[in-house]
């Protein structure tokens, strides 16, 4: 199909990305616990998602969050759902979501004389975007239950992780077929489908689960979780420049290998003991992103570089005074003394830039250096010659950070 006849893409909204994917994951669920396995998932094309059958559409769907509550906010996108254009014929069913509910929820008769039904989700009419994970964890809870696949609590939360990842990889793949390998938006979101036995594979090669694959799927959650928000939050005070920056990290992110998002949240605060993602640590390393007026190394873990080759890390470190300075140089002094992997993260990334500090310092320690030849040397004078191993960390304000890179 010639791509002025395709139906136009909003692959480059950025709200369309974050609730639609997670909607768009409940109806395949439910569609598959009805027993029907055999359809393909359409992305941001024929509508915000579409189900298609042997290559014929079945259905479209438009989904709405934060709007409003009256009905009359919602008329523009109920007669452009019910148009009848490019794939949406005369009666193709055509549905409505939205995140809160309407004054007036009954079915919308457009001009095309099309009826636009509001979806059902059990007995109501809407679903908030907090409770959209809760129902479509039980969706999938349903599905392993239908095929007699045991589950726990830790390995349901996994499968949600997993599958969610799926939907939204699949918009970044769009988003690359565009940007990266020539496709039109809208070429890139028509033809680019995701099957039903794709997301039920997705279910079922993940049984069971090993603890460290729960951990890292939850922490990959948590992170992207409040970072959608945070970005949200912040997108109209951001130049577009900087929501160019912000948003091109974003997804570079969201397909980092799961060792290196546990690295970057490792890194994001290294003075604290590192167990689970924190939100507010979430919401500085966000706010920071969006200010740095640098362009970002999208290569591993996201980085700064200057001239000399050495690499500065955004981080969620936020010191108020003196005595915050100072016990957060303790504290990493303590942190890289009983864990390994931050002491080699912090040897490569030794220049950390703070969401808040008002003048540069630096953090000086003296690392054994171990003896590969001779691990088990008992002699206090070898010992003593492996304490040569010098690890500075330049901690940095944005501006002076800025200045280095761009010196």
């Amino acid at each position: 199909m010639a791509d002025d006849k395709l139906p136009k893409s909003a692959i480059s909204s950025w709200s369309g990305f974050v609730y639609q994917g997670k909607v768009a994951l409940y109806h395949c669920l439910k569609l598959m616990e009805s027993g029907d396995e055999d359809f393909e998932l359409q992305l941001d094309s024929t509508d915000d998602f579409a189900i298609y059958k042997n290559g014929c559409l079945i259905s479209a769907h438009q989904v709405k969050a934060k709007v409003g509550k009256n009905r009359s906010a919602y008329i523009d996108a109920l007669k452009k759902s019910g148009a009848i254009e490019f794939d949406r014929k005369k009666d193709t069913l055509r549905y409505f979501h939205t995140s809160v509910q309407l004054d007036d929820m009954s079915d919308f008769t457009a001009p095309s004389g099309e009826t636009v039904k509001f979806y059902s989700y059990g007995q109501i009419k809407y679903c908030s975007l907090d409770e959209i994970e809760n129902i479509t964890k039980q969706a999938i809870k349903e599905t392993l239950d239908r095929l007699k696949i045991l589950q726990s609590e830790h390995t349901l939360n996994l499968n949600y992780c997993l599958v969610s990842e799926q939907i939204s990889s699949k918009a970044i793949y769009i988003h690359a077929q565009n940007q990266l390998h020539g496709y039109t938006e809208n070429e890139a979101a028509y033809h680019n489908r995701i099957s039903a036995k794709q997301i039920l594979e997705s279910l079922l090669d993940n049984q069971p689960h090993l603890d460290v694959e729960y951990f890292a799927a939850e922490l990959r959650n948590e992170f992207f979780k409040n970072l959608e928000a945070r970005i949200e939050d912040e997108v109209v005070g951001l130049t577009e420049q900087n929501y160019l920056r912000i948003t091109e990290m974003f997804r570079h992110l969201y397909i980092l290998p799961k060792i290196d998002v546990e690295k970057l949240c490792q890194l994001l605060n290294p003075s604290e003991r590192f167990s689970k993602i924190q939100k507010i640590d979430i919401f500085r390393y966000t706010k920071l992103i969006g200010k740095i007026c640098v362009e970002p190394i999208l290569k591993g873990i996201p980085h700064y570089l200057n001239k000399h080759n050495s690499f500065y890390l955004p981080t969620a470190i936020t010191l108020l005074d003196e005595h915050e300075v100072s016990q957060c140089a303790g504290q990493i002094n303590e942190a890289i003394t009983t864990n390994e992997n931050l002491l080699t993260l912090l040897f490569e990334y030794n220049n950390l830039i703070a969401a808040h500090l008002d003048s540069q310092f630096q953090v000086e320690s003296k690392i054994t250096d171990c003896d590969d030849e001779n691990p088990h040397s008992t002699n206090v004078g070898d010992y003593d010659a492996r304490l040569t191993k010098q690890l500075r960390i330049n901690i940095l304000p944005v501006k002076d950070a800025e200045a280095e890179i761009n010196a």
